[in-house]
């Protein structure tokens, strides 16, 4: 069944352009069409990150879910936790179509989409349906017109804090012209203090404390790298996600489509968010939660992320090629990993490989 799945996705899907396509998944999830391909529960791969406990370290990256429109179905086919979004205060077109593009030789895909979404009010109105025992992550942005981008993080904080299990403030978009500038250290200081006081404010006003992520993107410099993990222990941030899409396009076979301008994903992905991961994980200590993310098509490539210093593991694009069933397949993998080398935990092996992808020059 789960290969007939990843047929069926990859011959039927690819008929259609890659935009219509991922509509279509969307349609086919939230009807029930998508059987479920979850693995079963395995206490070895639970893990309790920022006061949360993951059933699984696998979860689905923000981009699929804008809308959240099928985040419950997603943790029904394996995923241990999901991530709508990128959500901004108005709903906003995006950029102009074509704007979604595969790279089938690289299993890649380039976006420029810009925080296309339907705004704060209808994926409230969605996430208010949910079970408050769901797994599910807000990732929240600015409108591409905002005059004050801070207070967009902002009051995405105070709309989404009764129904968030988390947050991530995304400004690594390269999709949004200058978002990309709040990863500069002053900008970034000014953004985690307003972002992290109104979650302190909600904290007390609800009695529960959602933790912060901010989601940074691979093409950093080294010095950019130092500033991001001082403010980041300054603040006293819940965590990293690393990282968003890249604007390089080194290697790739598809030089035709390479040349659209956007951001890469998928499997020509993995080494150099990998690198980053563990260059970041050896600036800000072994205490702070790291979810890992770029390139993951396999158990394999999901515990290399864990060896390279991730607590968490998110995929998204790899699922254009491999299918609805690759979480399950995934986690499945990861259990097995887990009986091989006699693990009582999955994260017995984080950091074992940290120094070797630190010293990657990805």
């Amino acid at each position: 069944m789960i290969h007939a799945l990843k047929f069926l996705s990859r011959s039927g899907l690819f008929l259609l352009d890659p935009e219509t396509a991922h509509a279509v998944s969307v349609k086919a999830l939230k009807s029930g069409l998508v059987p479920s391909c979850a693995a079963p529960a395995d206490p070895r791969l639970s893990q309790e990150i920022a006061g949360l406990t993951f059933p699984n370290p696998i979860g689905m990256a923000a981009g699929y879910d804008k809308n959240a429109e099928v985040p419950e179905a997603l943790l029904k086919i394996g995923f241990g936790f999901t991530e709508i979004g990128t959500v901004t205060p108005r709903p906003q077109r995006g950029n102009d179509k074509p704007r979604m593009f595969r790279l089938v030789e690289d299993n890649a895909v380039i976006n420029r989409l810009g925080f296309n979404n339907e705004g704060h009010g209808a994926a409230l109105a969605r996430l208010q349906g949910c079970s408050r025992q769901a797994l599910i992550g807000v990732n929240i942005g600015a409108n591409k017109d905002s005059a004050d981008r801070i207070a967009d993080y902002v009051t995405g904080i105070r709309t989404f804090y009764p129904v968030a299990r988390y947050f991530t403030a995304n400004i690594s978009s390269p999709n949004t012209p200058g978002l990309r500038d709040l990863q500069a250290r002053e900008s970034l200081a000014a953004l985690l203090s307003a972002v992290l006081a109104s979650r302190d404010e909600e904290a007390k006003k609800s009695a529960k404390r959602i933790p912060v992520f901010l989601k940074i993107a691979p093409d950093l410099t080294e010095e950019g790298m130092d500033d991001i993990a001082a403010e980041v222990l300054a603040h006293g941030l819940d965590g990293l996600i690393v990282s968003n899409t890249t604007l390089a396009r080194d290697g790739l076979k598809d030089r035709r489509q390479a040349q659209e301008a956007g951001g890469l994903s998928g499997k020509p992905l993995f080494e150099k968010s990998t690198a980053v991961l563990a260059r970041m994980r050896k600036r800000v200590g072994p205490a702070l939660p790291i979810i890992g993310v770029g390139g993951v098509h396999s158990a394999e490539t999901a515990a290399e992320k864990i060896r390279a210093g991730a607590d968490l593991v998110q995929l998204y694009s790899c699922m254009v090629y491999e299918g609805p069933g690759l979480p399950g397949r995934i986690v499945r993998g990861l259990s097995e990993l887990c009986d091989r080398e006699e693990l009582a935990s999955i994260r017995e092996i984080r950091d074992s490989r940290l120094d070797y992808w630190a010293a990657r020059n990805a």
